[in-house]
């Protein structure tokens, strides 16, 4: 990695800023009904407290808009996190000024603390100079595991690090940029990328790099009823972006003079409206009934693109097939995800419901990596820089 790592510090009595990802759920009485992204950041967490380093905690929770607001506190997250580290974390009712700054100074080495959600100032998403300043001198070093938020210019994620040296990436950070990297350089091939969701224009970008360096796009969700009416396929009620259709046109153009495969559905899973309590039927055509709308991939598209998986030495998926929150809808991509966790390629998901459905499915354990942060795996996958990334110290 051309990043410096958490590997290559000497994290000793020194005080560490560490950025981690704690916006977990919290239910109504304000209990974690998840911990998984606590968990995530636990090996950087170990590895800096075992080598006596002087642990400072940021994070983020909801969108509380720029003040204090006692339902999104990241308590809880100190609780849970001293119960699965199995030591005392200690809490901040604030992430600067005095109280801040006398918790950070009272460290002793291997101690850890957790800030106040840093969300709480609107100066944190704004990125303003003074108080990444702030953050910055309760600190000597900086290691950003939050790969979640390395898409966004804030002040805990991008201005600290001009106040800071060195700044690292810690081992989660280290293993996303792994495995994307694998992604979008020197690829095994065949590259099979699975793209699904409702919009083509949340997904241009990444499209459009999947194009340059993918060999085959399968498309899935709401977004293939646009390619298919650009084509001229009648698509009956089916959720289309009528705004896009000259894109998705260029889009097809663009694979067609790279000769890249880009599939689309050629049968559905279709119903009389979008609603939970609507009947699943199959129409085995790619045309839909105009009186029909088209909610998932039917047997013959999911027989086809896993023909495809199953060929593929790079795997890169993002987006579920259909509404895959309603279990007659969901089948799509679940066949996809059983597909992907059969290969033997290099398997990647991020998205919220690719993961979802590899974890529905129970194979999470057969994806070579699922990315923890749905936004930052996106803007990475489809070629932009993550001001997160960029901000770290080269090696």
């Amino acid at each position: 990695m051309a990043k410096l790592s958490v590997r290559d510090l000497k994290p000793t009595g020194k005080r560490i800023f560490m950025r981690v990802d704690f916006n977990v759920p919290l239910n109504d009485a304000g209990e974690i009904t998840d911990d998984t992204r606590i968990r995530a950041s636990l090996p950087t967490i170990q590895y800096l407290v075992e080598r006596g380093g002087r642990l400072i905690l940021g994070s983020h929770l909801g969108r509380p808009k720029g003040k204090p607001n006692p339902k999104m506190s990241l308590k809880p997250a100190a609780t849970r996190l001293a119960e699965v580290l199995g030591k005392p974390v200690a809490f901040a009712p604030d992430c600067v000024g005095p109280q801040a700054e006398a918790a950070a100074k009272a460290l002793k080495d291997g101690d850890v603390l957790l800030l106040e959600n840093l969300r709480f100032h609107p100066e944190e998403e704004k990125n303003v100079p003074g108080f990444a300043q702030q953050l910055a001198a309760l600190a000597e070093v900086y290691v950003d595991d939050a790969f979640g938020s390395a898409h966004r210019a804030h002040a805990s994620t991008e201005g600290m690090t001009h106040y800071l040296s060195p700044c690292a990436a810690g081992l989660l950070m280290e293993k996303e940029l792994e495995y994307l990297g694998r992604a979008v350089e020197n690829v095994a091939r065949p590259y099979v990328a699975i793209v699904g969701g409702a919009k083509v224009s949340d997904k241009i970008e990444l499209l459009q790099n999947f194009l340059k360096i993918a060999d085959t796009v399968l498309v899935g969700g709401a977004m293939a009823y646009t390619f298919l009416k650009a084509q001229g396929v009648e698509v009956g009620l089916s959720k289309t972006e009528d705004d896009k259709l000259d894109l998705a046109k260029a889009l097809l153009q663009d694979a067609q003079s790279r000769g890249k495969k880009f599939l689309l559905p050629k049968d559905h899973i279709v119903a009389e409206k979008f609603d939970a309590s609507a009947a699943a039927e199959t129409d085995a055509t790619r045309a839909i009934p105009a009186n029909r709308i088209g909610l998932d991939i039917g047997p013959a598209t999911r027989a086809e693109y896993a023909a495809e998986i199953s060929k593929a030495k790079t795997i890169v998926w993002n987006g579920p097939m259909g509404v895959f929150e309603m279990s007659q809808f969901a089948a799509g991509t679940l066949a996809i995800a059983k597909a992907v966790a059969a290969s033997s390629a290099v398997t990647i998901v991020g998205g919220g419901d690719s993961v979802s459905a590899v974890k529905k499915m129970g194979v999470a354990d057969k994806i070579s990596h699922i990315s923890t942060g749905g936004g930052a795996s996106l803007e990475f996958l489809s070629g932009l820089t993550l001001p997160g990334v960029a901000a770290l110290t080269e090696k």
